[in-house]
């Protein structure tokens, strides 16, 4: 009887991995060209026009960095290729990226919905909490609505861009003056279009592999390829020329700075007239709201991986009733409010994203240029080293002329390895090691039920009696797959000796199994209909058996039926069976 560790289903494609890269990166352009025109006026476009460039460099390199990690990546797991400090700065960088993300997003989201300052931070706070309480069934469903939104965002963006062609007969930019200096200061504080780059290292574990990649040899590099050269090319060629655009707005730049919140509504209501602006408004504020939740559901993922590591307290990886960390939840929900509570505008707020997100950047390339055991060639570990040397240059730009960003990176820094120096001396339990994983059986076809059933159980359930009867019976074999379901996209594969409900069932299992032939599967799963499907067709096997889900109505509304998705879904040429 072995046991075998089963990763999550691969069952996105380049279009959906691309629309959910587009809900963080693509929310980009609706503070940049804002935070441009209010810093220099209509001297902005050089610099804007260099943000670009340098967005399509870092996506150029998140291309490389995709390739090499597919099975999830990201800068926690870039970093640990060197060391577990390293990692865990990584980590706590990337964590202050998605608290200020959450901040900075709500903010402005209502900014765009027309409310004044003291009122968008009052609405900004109190959506704060609410997406987190939605959070507590979990993020899934909500967070594919950036998917939805990524059409309509690209519709709006067309129209606008289409709409101000036009008025390029009032284009009325200025050479930027001063020295080099004050507008380097300048572009770096503009350097808001790198948001979201992340994400994309991060979303590799489940996307379709390659033509003749196995589970055992994965590779992503077409989906990934595909994802982010979509976006990458979107948020460069929109955010350049809507920020040529912003250059032919008739009005003069104390009022062009007022809009610094809103750029792009004020842009649409100019171009087209007050409907479109509120159009505009709508669509980018729900997108924006949209990427709160992502971050939301970014940060109690990194607090749950992190304490899975044994790098934060065990607490964070205590789940709820529907799979989800609440306490890395009410972390998640908390830090955003207080940093929107201490800075409340959106230029403030911009500085303290720039420094998580830039670092983060900076140790995930880094990490991989200096990596010699990854694919990758002598000309891009140059390009990537030389990228690093220019997004230090801008880390170190924003730290030292940004006093307030340097101090909240550097407590988040020392608070998390505070944190994780007390776990590790007073909180952590014994760790346990486990058995390396074999991998499960190749499958025979059979009719009827057929020789190779598996059956999905939390316990000692019904269905596992009557699948292990059947089997007994007919000789067949048997495939027990246990799924923790974690209401959160971590990324990681999962040790079933550390999960006590699954230890009890499998020990179980081998004392009543008898002469049954079993191979017992346990998998961490976000999405546990996905996870059924994608090994039974994996296995090939002739029938599954599920239990009768019991969920109140509001549980099957938010996080959707299980039996349900799998019959819908489940190859013709397998049978179902359901107890409950």
């Amino acid at each position: 009887m072995e046991i075998s560790t089963i990763g999550r289903p691969r069952n996105v494609g380049w279009v959906r991995a691309g629309a959910l890269l587009y809900g963080d990166w693509g929310a980009s352009k609706a503070y940049v060209i804002g935070l441009g025109v209010a810093a220099v006026g209509f001297a902005a476009l050089p610099h804007l026009l260099a943000v670009c460039l340098v967005t399509a460099i870092v996506g150029i390199n998140y291309i490389w960095v995709c390739r090499c990690f597919a099975n999830g990546g990201g800068v926690y797991t870039a970093a640990g290729l060197h060391s577990r400090r390293l990692a865990m700065a990584g980590g706590l960088l990337l964590l202050a990226d998605f608290i200020v993300t959450a901040s900075l997003s709500c903010l402005d989201a209502f900014h765009y919905l027309g409310f004044d300052q003291v009122e968008a931070k009052k609405w900004a706070i109190s959506a704060i909490f609410l997406i987190g309480a939605m959070n507590f069934f979990g993020p899934k469903h909500a967070g594919s609505l950036a998917i939805w939104l990524a059409l309509p965002v690209v519709a709006v963006v067309i129209v606008l861009i289409g709409a101000g062609l036009p008025h390029l007969g009032q284009f009325h930019a200025r050479a930027p003056s001063g020295g080099l200096l004050p507008n380097w200061v300048a572009f770096v504080g503009m350097i808001l279009a790198l948001s979201g780059v992340e994400a994309a290292a991060s979303s590799t574990g489940v996307m379709k592999l390659d033509p003749g990649a196995t589970v055992d040899k994965p590779s992503v590099r077409i989906a990934s390829r595909r994802a982010v050269t979509a976006v990458m090319l979107e948020v460069v060629i929109a955010t350049a020329a809507l920020s040529l655009l912003a250059m032919c707005l008739p009005v003069g730049e104390d009022q062009l700075a007022a809009h610094r919140e809103d750029m792009l509504r004020f842009m649409g209501e100019i171009f087209v007239g007050p409907w479109f602006g509120k159009v505009v408004g709508w669509v980018f504020a729900l997108l924006l709201l949209s990427a709160v939740n992502t971050a939301i559901g970014g940060m109690v993922a990194l607090l749950y991986v992190m304490a899975h590591d044994r790098e934060l307290p065990h607490t964070f990886v205590q789940l709820n009733r529907f799979g989800v960390p609440w306490v890395a939840l009410i972390a998640a929900t908390i830090l955003p409010v207080i940093v929107l509570d201490l800075n409340d505008s959106v230029e403030a707020l911009s500085s303290l994203y720039a420094i998580g997100v830039v670092g983060a950047i900076v140790l995930d390339v880094g990490s991989c240029a200096f990596a010699r055991t990854l694919p990758l060639t002598d000309r891009q570990r140059l390009v990537m080293k030389l990228t690093i040397l220019l997004l230090a240059a801008i880390w170190v730009t924003i730290a030292l002329h940004k006093p307030r960003a340097l101090v909240f990176v550097v407590m988040v820094l020392a608070v998390g390895f505070a944190i994780r120096q007390l776990a590790r001396r007073h909180f952590l339990p014994p760790e346990v090691s486990a058995p390396a994983p074999v991998p499960g059986p190749r499958p025979v076809s059979g009719q009827f039920i057929g020789q190779l059933i598996l059956v999905a159980a939390r316990g000692w359930t019904p269905a596992l009696q009557f699948a292990l009867e059947e089997s007994r019976v007919r000789g067949s074999r048997l495939l027990v797959l246990y799924i923790r379901e974690i209401a959160v996209k971590t990324g990681m594969s999962g040790n079933w000796q550390k999960d006590p409900a699954a230890k009890a069932l499998f020990t179980r299992l081998g004392a009543e199994a008898g002469d049954v032939q079993v191979s017992k599967l346990y998998s961490i799963s976000d999405s546990p209909a996905d996870t059924i499907i994608d090994i039974a067709a994996t296995f090939g096997v002739d029938t599954v058996v599920l239990g009768g889900s019991r969920r109140a109505a509001l549980v099957h509304l938010l996080k959707g039926n299980v039996v349900a998705r799998v019959a819908a879904n489940l190859p013709e040429s397998m049978h179902l069976i359901v107890i409950g």
